[in-house]
């Protein structure tokens, strides 16, 4: 079993453990949290189905590429109309009652030629026709088979167009999908770390309570042998009152931070969670160099801006090849036989030639296939432009991403030992205060130093493992085991 699927199963059972106790109750790491919003978050929901919509469009194209059989029936036509006829007896046009029944099927099976754009077919068709009046008779008329081509002999080929757009269009998909994944694991990281922040606000506010209560009763005692002034005695009993309400603003605050993990992760959004932070990761140096070659590489965004500059190169060879004039040829090689009965519809087959070469040639339409190739082109221009300043961007981002992830490997050390000489400074502080050898603003100061480094520590972990998942997303590469997120990409049908 994958660590997807463990975390999940182990998730639910102690979801369902909890709730027999009332509020269900979480435990979560940082890799269960992204695991977890990856798999059951409306996100994850969306970004599927969006895959699943690209990899049935390229399902599509494909079976394109495929030859195609396909089943024409006319069961029943009945008609009854006068029709003009010429007397020879008289020498006059005269109006004649017609009456008559068709019925015809046949079967097609075509075959798209990509390299010029035609196609070729193979069919066969059985026609029969009885009529009604003076004269009541019967016809079949059979085509037992006939082998045909055609194309556009000078015209836009739309077949080597999809050849190099399509694919590169699902390559895409792909990639955005693993794109949008890591997408997931950014915006759950910041959920995470949120609710981190405001746990320890919370649990920092509950000791500040409890620490300026207990000042406060020991400021009372020394008060009364004139060992502190009444001005520092209030400044204590301050304190220990704006405490408890510091502390019921961390409490919404908290509550507001867990309903919105909760809610991104798709859970009851009464779920009391509780987190265990990551531990110090390990030093891991990127390439500047390396993780723009991956970029390059991986990026949907790259994708994206080849397919817009293909796809205004299609528009300029469109609107060009309409501008001239149109040749078109239909080929065919066959049998055919008419008959009054079915069995001689089928006997005596008469060979069967037909060529169609059809042009048509644009006299005068005042500019207007001219204008839409100028405007095709000129748009090119554009698209390639902008392609550039895109790919620049996203560059840029790459590099500046790189440098603040490795800066933040640097930063977590020194914000780890900043919180254990702000925890040491400031106990050492509380006990020369409570001895009577540190006044009342040496112990603020250090007290909010302690808190101070705590709030720095998580902030130091948040921006390292943003930077980490926001380096993976631009290059869809997981540096610490060093494979392409790309080459384990096997999602099928949604499952």
């Amino acid at each position: 079993m994958n660590s997807k699927l463990k975390y999940k199963y182990l998730i639910a059972l102690s979801m369902l453990l909890c709730m027999f106790q009332g509020k269900a109750q979480l435990t979560l790491t940082l890799e269960q949290t992204i695991t977890l919003a990856a798999d059951s978050s409306l996100d994850a929901f969306r970004y599927k189905n969006m895959y699943l919509a690209g990899y049935w469009e390229y399902r599509t194209y494909k079976a394109g590429r495929l030859p195609s059989l396909t089943l024409n029936l006319t069961p029943v036509q009945y008609t009854r109309y006068f029709t003009q006829r010429y007397d020879s007896d008289e020498d006059i046009d005269i109006y004649r009652k017609q009456q008559r029944y068709y019925a015809g099927g046949g079967l097609a099976i075509e075959q798209n030629f990509d390299l010029l754009g035609g196609t070729f077919y193979l069919d066969t068709d059985l026609d029969y026709m009885r009529y009604f009046g003076d004269q009541t008779y019967n016809q079949f008329s059979s085509v037992p088979i006939r082998i045909g081509y055609q194309q556009n002999l000078l015209g836009y080929n739309a077949f080597k167009w999809e050849r190099k757009i399509e694919p590169l269009k699902y390559e895409k998909v792909k990639k955005q999908f693993l794109y949008n994944v890591e997408e997931m694991s950014e915006q759950a990281t910041t959920y995470f770390f949120s609710l981190a922040m405001a746990q320890m606000e919370y649990d920092l506010a509950k000791d500040n309570v409890a620490t300026t209560d207990t000042l406060y009763r020991t400021g009372q005692e020394r008060h009364k042998i004139a060992s502190i002034s009444q001005a520092d005695l209030l400044t204590l009993k301050l304190d220990a009152v704006n405490a408890r309400n510091t502390l019921k603003n961390k409490e919404i605050a908290l509550k507001r931070a867990m309903f919105n993990l909760a809610s991104y992760l798709n859970f009851d959004k009464n779920t009391d969670i509780h987190l265990r932070l990551p531990s110090r990761p390990r030093n891991m140096e990127i390439s500047v160099d390396k993780a723009l070659e991956l970029a390059r590489s991986n990026n949907p965004t790259f994708l994206e801006l080849r397919q817009q500059v293909l796809e205004a190169q299609q528009n300029v060879d469109k609107t060009k090849k309409e501008a001239m004039f149109n040749a078109q040829l239909n080929a065919s090689f066959g049998f055919n036989q008419v008959a009054d009965n079915l069995q001689n519809a089928y006997k005596n087959l008469q060979q069967q030639e037909i060529v169609t070469l059809s042009i048509s040639i644009p006299l005068v339409d005042w500019g207007v296939r001219k204008g839409k190739y100028n405007v095709a082109k000129n748009n090119l221009l554009v698209t390639e432009t902008s392609a550039k300043q895109q790919e620049l961007t996203v560059e840029e981002d790459v590099i500046m991403t790189v440098g603040d992830f490795n800066i933040q490997q640097a930063l977590i050390g020194s914000a780890e030992e900043a919180v254990d000489l702000a925890e040491m400074a400031y106990s050492e502080t509380k006990q020369r205060f409570m001895i009577g050898k540190a006044d009342i603003n040496s112990l603020t100061l250090s007290l909010n130093r302690q808190q101070e480094a705590q709030r720095n520590y998580i902030s130091a972990l948040q921006n390292y493992w943003l930077s980490y998942y926001k380096i993976r997303k631009l290059t869809l590469f997981d540096f610490e085991t060093g494979f392409s997120l790309s080459n384990k990409f096997d999602y099928k049908n949604g499952l």
